[in-house]
């Protein structure tokens, strides 16, 4: 009857920990394969490129993101962006890396639409708090606080 009861438990334990490895799955998405996420259909242009949809940079304001136009920016994020519209190369690993959007900030798209890209911060020792996050429908968006907010690039 214990080992009964033993074979039990230990079954319950292990459809636990499988539903829980199914729910961080659910809420993460795919698993990343060598650093990078794959996401689904990818196109042959790189994210945020007008080739990419074979149309005009959408610049419709997005609810809630407050717009900034490119010639605002930054120098700094000027050449990501050309770097993002050339597909590279980048100088940090980590650029082209799929952006989960958890914070939910930015319109909702399947897992994989975003791509985010390091916009250099002059005199940080490290990545810095700036990001551009290219979109596969040719949209951009500048974060200088390392996503706590975003705004639409508009040229």
């Amino acid at each position: 009857m214990t080992r009964g009861r033993s074979l039990g438990a230990a079954l319950a334990t292990c459809l636990l920990a499988l539903a829980a490895v199914w729910l961080v799955d659910a809420q993460t998405g795919p698993v990343a394969t060598e650093g990078r996420a794959q996401a689904s259909a990818p196109s042959s242009q790189p994210p945020g490129t007008a080739e990419a949809t074979g149309s005009v940079e959408p610049t419709e304001p997005v609810p809630g993101l407050t717009p900034v136009e490119y010639a605002d920016l930054p120098p700094e994020a000027h050449r990501t962006i050309d770097l993002i519209h050339a597909g590279g190369p980048f100088p940090h690993e980590q650029d082209g890396d799929v952006f989960g959007n958890r914070e939910l900030l930015l319109p909702t798209h399947a897992y994989g639409y975003y791509r985010e890209y390091t916009v250099d911060t002059p005199g940080s020792d490290d990545r810095g708090a700036r990001r551009i996050v290219a979109g596969d429908g040719g949209e951009l968006f500048y974060t200088d606080d390392h996503y706590e907010s975003f705004r639409r690039v508009r040229r």
